[in-house]
Parts: structure tokens; C-alpha cells; sequence
């Protein structure tokens, strides 16, 4: 069975990395399903890509699957991306490929552009053993999630915003042990990427003193 849809990375800052194979796909594809079509036409653009471009995210995806699922089986070949990064992967995806599956509609997910390895890596801490957890719950259920991670053994990696991260990091104080070390990398791919690494006390101070801008991968070591 042919591949009929595509779940393609796109680059997470810096627009060199996306694959050979990426490229292709969005060439051929009938059409390009996009979580920001801004977004995604600044990348056509940049790669003279001159392809049709379809909203599908968040607020749409529940309605939108059933049209793309009916697309997909009358023989159109699809290609899927969010803003950056992999589909799905704290992104609109999941329901898609869900659905295809029920379907039995042959998909791939290609490899790609991702900051949590990136972040996991520069942290230095350990990366035989790790969990991704996302983004924490901003109220309910959070408690429990940073209770989760004070007692988890293997490395933790989290999402986190800019509008957030001092937050987090406060919360971090107080469960963790005062020398169970953290990482925290912004702007990963980007002129201003940097990765800090110490105590969470150590950590926060820092990012009091400069700026929080961009997008936050969090790592922590297991207990």
C-alpha cells in the first residue's frame, strides 16, 4: 500500500534544518495541511515551493479530519506540519493519524527537526533513560504532574512558554532537592540559543537576571 499522507517536521528556528526528503513531499503533496498557514508559507517561500496550503489545528481538527480522511481515500497524497517541529508532538497530529489508521489509510511520520533531543543532549545529564511529558497542566492536575517529577527516577524533559517559565522554574525550587541539577535551553537553533545548567535555584536566579524569550525545553535529572 502506497503512503497517502506525510506527518513532515519543519525546522524549530533555523530554516537549514529540514530534510532533503521533507522538501520533496510538500512538493508532490495535492495539498499541505498547516497548524499556522503563515507559518508555513513563509517555508514554501523560502524554498520556492508554490503549494496549496490548508488551516488545520487545534480549533479545527475535529472538524477537518473527516474531509481529509474522504480526501485521503479518494487517492490524494497529503502532507501534515505544525509550526515547528513534529506533528503531534505537543502539536496537532494525533487525531489525524488516529483516524487514518481506523481508516486504513497507509501514513508515515518522516524524521525530523525536534528540540527535545537537542535540549536532552546539551543538558549533559543522563539520556539512556528519559520521559517527555509536554507541557504541564496550567491548574488542574499540575500539582500531581511536579509531585510525578520530584519522584521520577529517570530524566525528565518538559515544554515550556516564555510567559511561563519563571513560574515553573519557582515550582522546581520547591519540590526538588536543593542540588538535584536542571537544564534549560531557549531559542534552540537560533543566533540566541543558550542552555543553562545548575540547581534549580542556581537556574531560576538566572533567568531573573536575563531574558526569557522564545521557547523553553526544560530538563531534569531523575531522583
Amino acid at each position: 500500500m502506497s503512503t497517502q499522507l506525510y506527518l513532515v517536521p519543519t525546522p524549530i528556528g533555523n530554516m537549514e534544518d529540514i530534510t532533503l526528503r521533507a522538501l520533496r513531499i510538500l512538493k508532490e503533496a495535492d495539498y499541505v495541511l498547516a497548524e499556522d498557514t503563515r507559518q508555513t508559507k513563509k517555508l514554501l517561500t523560502h524554498y520556492e515551493i508554490d503549494q496549496k496550503v490548508v488551516p488545520f489545528h487545534s480549533h479545527n481538527e475535529h472538524k477537518m479530519k473527516g474531509k481529509v480522511v474522504a480526501d485521503l481515500q479518494a487517492g490524494m497524497r497529503l502532507a501534515l506540519v505544525s509550526d515547528a517541529g513534529t506533528p503531534g508532538i505537543s502539536d496537532p497530529g494525533f487525531l489525524l493519524a488516529r483516524a487514518c489508521r481506523e481508516a486504513h489509510i497507509s501514513f508515515t511520520t518522516l524524521p525530523g527537526a525536534t528540540a527535545v533531543i537537542p535540549a536532552l543532549v546539551n543538558s549533559g545529564l543522563p539520556c539512556e533513560k528519559f520521559v517527555f511529558e509536554g507541557f504541564l497542566p496550567h491548574k488542574k492536575g499540575r500539582k500531581t504532574g511536579l509531585e510525578k517529577i520530584a519522584n521520577e527516577e529517570r530524566t525528565v524533559v518538559l515544554f515550556e512558554s516564555t510567559h511561563r517559565i519563571l513560574k515553573l522554574l519557582e515550582e522546581l525550587c520547591t519540590i526538588l532537592d536543593e542540588q538535584r541539577q536542571i537544564s534549560v535551553s531557549r531559542e534552540l537553533t537560533k543566533i540566541y540559543e543558550e542552555t543553562v545548567t545548575d540547581t534549580p535555584q542556581a537556574v531560576l536566579e538566572y533567568f531573573k537576571q536575563h531574558p526569557t524569550k522564545g521557547e523553553f525545553v526544560v530538563v531534569i535529572a531523575g531522583k
